[in-house]
């Protein structure tokens, strides 16, 4: 009976250090292959829960503010409309549409993900529109997936400007539904309602694709401008975004 138990005992613990081994080598090649594995297989199982489209009511909102600001730009000047224009007019090889299938719109750091990654030609720092304008920007993929920084994540930073008075300035996330513009001007002359555009003097985005509209301004600094901007793309609502392809 002894041995019996023994010997059993020596199997059990055999097994359980197998068992330990095997899953401290999964927790390394998860550590050094930064989740894509994880990401891979969330993708294959949540295929067939992807959703359609939904959220009808914002999203026509957020169109009809995109349509507003080019409306204003044609007036302003036709050869920025054009290159506002030339974004929808961008060939397949220019634009990868993707589909959006997982979210954390609502954390500390915001994110999307989605169904689009390094085999469909998708790459680090390209940017990402959706219904409304700019969402964000690539900042990992896997062979399958791609995840997006969004405007609003702390890491976010866009150079953007004000097309009324043609002011430049960087867009910030903070972790909030409303990213800082900040000026590094004080006399800066912006107001309410000003909308915001991504700046023509960017070498890593195409010009005037539209981001926002400024919601509010802090006065309270000495040396700089800041404002609260309520973005036009609205990650938590839409289904399918646009990867601009930009070369750098």
């Amino acid at each position: 009976m002894d041995i019996r138990r023994i010997s059993t005992n020596s199997w059990w613990n055999k097994k359980k250090n197998w068992i330990l081994f095997v899953f401290f080598v999964f927790l390394l090649f998860v550590r050094f292959s930064k989740g894509s594995l994880y990401k891979d297989f969330y993708y294959v199982i949540s295929k067939p829960f992807w959703p359609g489209q939904f959220q009808r009511e914002i999203l026509i909102q957020s169109f009809d503010h995109e349509r507003l600001i080019k409306l204003r730009q044609l007036e302003k000047d036709n050869e920025r409309l054009r290159r506002i224009l030339s974004l929808q007019r961008s060939s397949e090889t220019d634009v990868i549409s993707a589909t959006v299938i997982s979210r954390k719109t609502g954390s500390w750091w915001r994110q999307v993900i989605l169904n689009k990654g390094k085999k469909d030609g998708v790459e680090i720092g390209s940017y990402v529109i959706g219904p409304g304008g700019l969402l964000g920007r690539v900042n990992n993929t896997s062979l399958l997936t791609s995840s997006v920084r969004l405007l609003t994540s702390p890491e976010s930073k866009v150079g953007v400007w004000i097309d009324r008075t043609q002011s430049h300035g960087l867009l910030v996330g903070s972790g909030s539904d409303y990213p800082k513009l900040i000026f590094y001007e004080k006399d800066v002359q912006i107001k309410k309602g000003d909308f915001v555009l991504s700046s023509p003097a960017s070498t890593l985005l195409p010009p005037n694709i539209p981001i926002g509209v400024i919601k509010s301004i802090d006065n309270d600094s000495k040396s700089k401008k800041i404002a609260n901007v309520f973005l036009l793309g609205k990650p938590q609502a839409i289904d399918w975004v646009q990867i601009l392809k930009v070369e750098i």
